[in-house]
């Protein structure tokens, strides 16, 4: 088996050097790790180039502000379950940390894991480490950390973090496999109509053309769509073009997303996904964040910015007024008119009973079931409207044709 050699630190900062027996260089680093020390360097092993790997540890000369992509929320539930694993097993904060830097798929980099161990090492609590990477570490995480530390129970807030996300991952998961075979269908109707207006039915009417016979009225609403596909082409293209820059324009501003979050609160069949959607992760945020110790006006802050409805979040801002006037959580609420009654008296109970988290992790609960239940009434709703629309768009095209054909053949008989 290679030897490594290695170079590292005690908890007293004393250097160290020793060997180890390991397959391979990660294996190395976990035997130094379960020994209480912290890996500086390591080198040897056969077949390999004897070379320090400061840079799986921490380069301290490295640039500190580096940009790391943005980490899935199922990554970032892996990454925090992982790293409440290995606390749980009564590994020392600094060497979960440097298992952590060798974790592969976990969507953060080891560059922000040999980060946080630099700064953990330095002194600072893991919650100051991680609030350096808002890209990375939403503030909601920061702050639960950050309770945890304060109240000894670092590795269950770890494990509620986890499965927070892994809940909000699966309520997006169910939210994109069921509008996954709607568009689908979608756009195979649009690429079938295109091809054969631009391609099929030009060359029907070149025929039709040729024969002095009156065509059906079908067909000429098809010949003069045609023509004006193949004339104005790029004027539909620029239309649509400008057409889709001035909506995204108007839908960037206040006043159009507001209007845009209202009407998809109450739209017809959009709201039975979008309600439940909001509501659940308004009630599970808010929940998760009382229910380890962050204050109730952080925690609705934390929850508004985490809330992608603007009418919502306003709602969470005058609630948030609300409670700092003295009031009961669920009196603001009410008063906004946009939270359902059920959540209302939901709260209320929890309020009167001293356990309001409880109460938000049951309604989000309810939320994530009813979601379930609406994404397979709409899905069963919009699938076979689509395919009767995209057929009756494409029957009206194929009937035209066939009615000239029909016509021309009758005419010729005589």
């Amino acid at each position: 088996m290679p030897v490594f050699e290695y170079t590292a630190r005690d908890a007293d900062g004393r250097q160290l050097q020793g060997t180890v027996e390991a397959s391979d260089r990660n294996g190395a680093m976990t035997q130094i790790s379960a020994q209480g020390l912290f890996p500086v360097s390591i080198t040897g092993g056969v077949g390999e180039v004897k070379t320090a790997t400061a840079k799986m540890v921490f380069n301290e000369e490295a640039p500190r502000r580096r940009s790391h992509a943005k980490p899935k929320l199922q990554e970032l539930a892996n990454y925090t379950r992982q790293l409440a694993n290995l606390l749980k097993a009564g590994m020392p904060l600094t060497s979960a940390l440097s298992s952590m830097i060798s974790l592969e798929g976990s969507g953060v980099s080891a560059a922000v894991s040999e980060q946080l161990l630099h700064d953990v090492r330095e002194g600072h609590n893991l919650s100051a480490a991680l609030a350096k990477h808002p890209g990375i570490f939403p503030e909601m995480y920061v702050n639960m950390i950050k309770a945890g530390e304060s109240g000894g129970s670092l590795v269950e807030v770890l494990l509620r973090l986890a499965e927070h996300y892994e809940r909000f991952a699966e309520v997006r998961q169910k939210v994109t496999s069921a509008l996954v075979y709607p568009a689908f269908v979608v756009v195979l109707g649009l690429v079938l109509i295109f091809v054969f207006m631009s391609y099929i039915l030009p060359k029907f009417m070149k025929i039709f053309d040729g024969m002095k016979v009156s065509l059906p009225l079908s067909t000429q609403i098809l010949q003069s769509m045609s023509d004006f596909f193949a004339n104005w082409w790029w004027g539909v293209l620029i239309a649509s073009i400008l057409l889709i820059v001035f909506v995204n324009g108007y839908f960037s501003t206040a006043v159009g997303r507001e209007r845009l979050h209202g009407w998809l609160l109450e739209a017809p069949l959009v709201k039975k996904i979008v309600r439940p959607t909001m509501f659940g992760q308004f009630a599970r945020t808010l929940g998760a964040l009382l229910r380890n110790g962050v204050p109730v006006l952080t925690a609705l802050k934390i929850t508004e910015s985490v809330v992608q409805n603007v009418v919502l979040q306003d709602a969470i801002a005058r609630t948030r007024e609300g409670v700092t006037d003295g009031k009961t959580l669920a009196q603001p609420l009410a008063r906004s008119g946009v939270f359902p009654k059920l959540m209302v008296d939901l709260i209320h109970i929890g309020e009167q009973t001293g356990d309001v988290p409880s109460a938000l992790e049951n309604l989000a609960e309810t939320y994530d079931n009813e979601l379930t239940t609406n994404l397979r009434v709409v899905t069963t709703l919009i699938e076979p409207i689509l395919i009767v629309f995209i057929a009756g768009v494409v029957g009206f095209m194929l009937v035209g044709v066939l009615q000239a054909m029909f016509k021309i053949t009758s005419a010729i008989g005589r």
